[in-house]
């Protein structure tokens, strides 16, 4: 088996809203709290599929494929074993549910919530898109106005000047469209709703304006959207100099979302130190975001670079202990410092948390072994000449 490149789950490049919905929710883990996830672990326990973390991996990686119907199934199963699951279960089925348009148990799992943690303005957020489905603008300008104290995602202030304007008040309205649109510089929804407030005041020459920057924004989209097909075909293609000039077009140093798909491009064609520069400056622009500290991680790890690596993953796994993503790579890249204990830690909690991924369950056994021999050198010797043997590069997600 080769540690090297072992098949680590990749992220999507859009993480959905949902998780880090979930992910901005979840407290800080303690170590003392993380240390009880891992109690017993030196008797090896069989892994089965009904646990809460099971339920809970599987939930989580159906949110993020959209299958919102199986993310609640998987929800409300971990609540059935464990219904103390409030953040790490019972938030994200609210979500899952509003995505379903199940307006009525989104709204009553969030108001669960709610009652444990308070007024985040994660569970604000989403109590205001519902008060807006249900053309309660009134609720929905309550909620929203708190939520955008902290906003917790970009959008939090654009929904907030909708609703002003669906209840008539064009001076909010305008207000917080400005601060949408500021926010969100390249979102051609923000100028056509300023727009249409525009009109309604009667401003119209600033209408046509607030109209022609968002049709202009919707077609950069489009030339972008173009010049990724063209960045991709020529790395397939070459040459190599034509292929970068294409590509470089894309790297916008304040957009963690280009960069990511950027480098997700130069990865996947073996550009990796290229991918790692994109990837090093998306984590920066996003560092609650664990998509991204798991794509630079990766990176990093492809290159061999293994304690550039290990950084970003320690801290991501303390803030997000259930994706199974993180756990997955960050056990192998402690298993490839030599760091045993840790690295069995790590897995078998991405074991738990996904039991039916061949490649976690590898690496598990690879730990066990060097714990039980206690990582003898000619073991260790052994394997480090199967790596170079077997060494491929993967790609960066």
């Amino acid at each position: 088996m080769n540690i090297n490149s072992p098949r680590i789950p990749r992220l999507t490049p859009q993480f959905k809203k949902c998780i880090v919905a979930l992910v901005a929710v979840l407290p800080l883990v303690t170590p003392a709290a993380r240390s009880l996830a891992y109690q017993d672990t030196s008797a090896v326990k069989p892994v089965t599929s009904d646990t809460p973390e099971a339920h809970l991996g599987k939930g989580y990686d159906a949110l993020k494929q959209d299958r919102y119907d199986a993310a609640a199934s998987e929800f409300r199963a971990a609540l059935e074993i464990d219904p103390k699951l409030t953040l790490r279960a019972r938030f994200p089925l609210a979500v899952a549910l509003f995505e379903l348009h199940k307006s009525d148990e989104a709204r009553h799992e969030l108001e669960v919530v709610r009652r444990e943690v308070g007024d985040h303005p994660n569970i604000l957020y989403y109590l205001g898109r519902l008060d807006l489905d249900e053309r309660n603008f009134k609720g929905a300008i309550r909620n929203l106005t708190q939520a955008a104290a902290k906003p917790p995602f970009p959008d939090t202030a654009y929904y907030l000047g909708y609703a002003y304007f669906k209840q008539g008040d064009l001076t909010s309205a305008e207000k917080w469209l400005k601060v949408a649109a500021e926010a969100n510089p390249r979102d051609a929804r923000m100028q056509y709703q300023l727009g249409s407030v525009y009109r309604k005041q009667g401003r119209e020459q600033e209408a046509q304006k607030a109209v022609a920057m968002s049709e202009e924004l919707r077609q950069r989209d489009t030339n972008e959207s173009r010049i990724k097909l063209e960045c991709a075909q020529k790395l397939d293609q070459g040459p190599r100099e034509e292929a970068l000039a294409v590509c470089e077009q894309l790297y916008d140093p304040d957009n963690a979302e280009k960069l990511t798909a950027l480098g997700t491009t130069y990865g996947q064609h073996g550009e990796l130190e290229r991918a790692l520069k994109s990837l090093s400056r998306a984590a920066e622009l996003a560092p609650q975001s664990p998509q991204m500290q798991y794509n630079l991680a990766y990176a990093h790890y492809q290159l061999n670079q293994l304690e550039e690596a290990r950084a970003p993953l320690a801290n991501a796994i303390q803030r997000w202990p259930d994706l199974f993503p993180l756990n997955a790579l960050y056990g192998a890249v402690l298993l490839k410092l030599g760091q045993d204990r840790p690295a069995y830690d790590a897995l078998r909690h991405a074991r738990q948390l996904n039991p039916q991924d061949p490649a976690t369950a590898d690496l598990l056994h690879m730990a066990e072994i060097y714990i039980a021999l206690g990582r003898p050198v000619q073991a260790k010797a052994e394997q480090t000449k199967a790596d170079g043997l077997s060494k491929a590069p993967g790609k960066v997600q």
